[in-house]
C-alpha cells in the first residue's frame, strides 16, 4: 500500500496538479488584498464616517438649540404680564440701555425676556414681603425680636426679591462670559485657517460655529447671528459692534475693530487674525499662571486647619502611645 501510494506521488500528473494548486493559492492569497482595497484607506474611510457622524450629531445638537432657544424668543407673550408692564409703564421706570445690554450679554434678546424681567421685578418684592409675614406671623418666627426687628427682615426679603432679577442676570452673564472666554482663542485660530484658506468672513464664521459648538454653544449662537447679520444688515461695521455688545469682552472687541479696519482699508484679515490669536492665546496662558500663582496663599489656611493637625497625629501619635504604655503619664 505504501508503495501504491509512493508511486501516486511521484506520478507525474499529481506532481503538475499539486504544483497547479499551488500556483493557484499563491495567487489568490497575494491578489485578494489588493481586490479588496488597501487596509490604510479602509482605516481611513472608516474614520471619516465615524467623524461625519459625530459632526452630523454636533449639528443636530447646536440646531435643537438653537430651535428651543428661537422657540423661547418667539413665544406668545403672557396677556397678564404685558398689561401691568404697559399699564404701569415699567419700561420707563425699570428699564433702559444697560439694562436692555445685560439681557443681552446673558443671552436674552428680544421682547419676552425684558417683560418677564421688568414683571418680576415687580412682583417678587410683595412675594418676600408676604413670605416674611407669614413666617413671622403664622410660624411665630423671631418670637423674642421686637416688631421693629421684624418689620425690618420683611422689608430686607422685599429688597432682596426686587434685585433677584438682576442678580440671575448677572450670573447668567458672568457664566456665559467665561463660556466665551475659554473658546475664543481656540475659535480664532479656526477662523484664521478659515481665511487663510480662501474662504470669506460669513463662511469662516459659519464654519467656525460647527467645529466650535462643543465647546462653547453660547460662542457658536453669536457667530451664526453675525454671520446672519453680516448677510442682511447695510454696514458690516454694524455687525461687527453687535457682536462686541453681545459678548461684552474687550478680547471680542478688538477683534472685531481689527476686521472692521481691514474691510476698511483693505489690509489683510487673516495678518490681524493671527495677531489677535496669539495675543489670546497669550492672554489665556497668563490666565492659567495668574490662578497657578494664586494656589499656595490660597491652600495656606486649608492646610493649617486640616493637614498639619493630622501631620502631627500621625508623627506623634505612636511617641505619645509609647510613653502612655510606660507610665511615664498616668492613663
Amino acid at each position: 500500500m505504501i508503495e501504491q501510494i509512493t508511486r501516486s506521488i511521484l506520478d507525474p500528473s499529481f506532481m503538475l496538479a499539486l504544483v497547479v494548486a499551488v500556483a493557484v493559492f499563491v495567487t489568490m492569497f497575494t491578489a485578494l488584498p489588493a481586490l479588496g482595497g488597501s487596509p490604510l484607506k479602509a482605516r481611513m474611510k472608516t474614520v471619516a464616517l465615524e467623524r461625519d457622524e459625530l459632526r452630523a450629531k454636533q449639528r443636530a445638537r447646536l440646531a435643537a438649540e438653537a430651535d428651543r432657544r428661537r422657540r423661547g424668543l418667539r413665544e406668545e407673550q403672557s396677556v397678564g404680564m404685558r398689561r401691568v408692564v404697559d399699564r404701569l409703564d415699567l419700561k420707563r421706570a425699570l428699564a433702559d440701555e444697560a439694562t436692555v445690554a445685560k439681557l443681552k450679554v446673558a443671552g436674552f434678546r428680544g421682547q419676552n425676556p425684558l417683560t418677564r424681567f421688568l414683571f418680576f421685578r415687580l412682583v417678587l418684592p410683595f412675594v418676600g414681603f408676604a413670605l416674611g409675614l407669614v413666617y413671622i406671623v403664622f410660624l411665630n418666627g423671631l418670637a423674642e425680636q421686637p416688631w421693629a426687628i421684624k418689620l425690618f427682615v420683611c422689608v430686607v426679603l422685599a429688597y432682596a426679591g426686587f434685585y433677584a432679577p438682576v442678580l440671575y442676570v448677572s450670573n447668567r452673564a458672568t457664566k456665559r462670559k467665561e463660556s466665551i472666554q475659554r473658546a475664543w482663542p481656540d475659535a480664532l485660530d479656526l477662523m484664521l485657517i478659515c481665511v487663510e484658506s480662501g474662504m470669506s468672513v460669513e463662511a469662516a464664521f459659519r464654519r467656525v460655529a460647527d467645529e466650535i459648538g462643543a465647546q462653547s454653544v453660547a460662542l457658536a449662537e453669536e457667530f451664526v447671528l453675525t454671520n446672519a447679520e453680516l448677510s442682511f444688515l447695510q454696514e458690516r461695521k454694524q455687525a461687527y459692534e453687535n457682536l462686541a455688545a453681545r459678548t461684552g469682552l474687550d478680547t471680542v472687541k478688538s477683534v472685531t475693530q481689527a476686521l472692521t479696519q481691514a474691510e476698511r482699508y483693505g489690509t489683510p484679515v487673516a495678518h490681524a487674525l493671527r495677531v489677535l490669536a496669539s495675543e489670546s492665546r497669550d492672554m489665556r496662558m497668563n490666565e492659567a499662571e495668574k490662578k497657578a500663582a494664586a494656589l499656595p496663599p490660597k491652600l495656606t489656611v486649608p492646610m493649617i486647619l486640616f493637614f498639619l493637625p493630622v501631620l502631627f497625629a500621625v508623627i506623634l501619635g505612636p511617641a505619645g502611645i509609647q510613653v502612655s504604655e510606660r507610665g511615664i503619664f498616668p492613663s
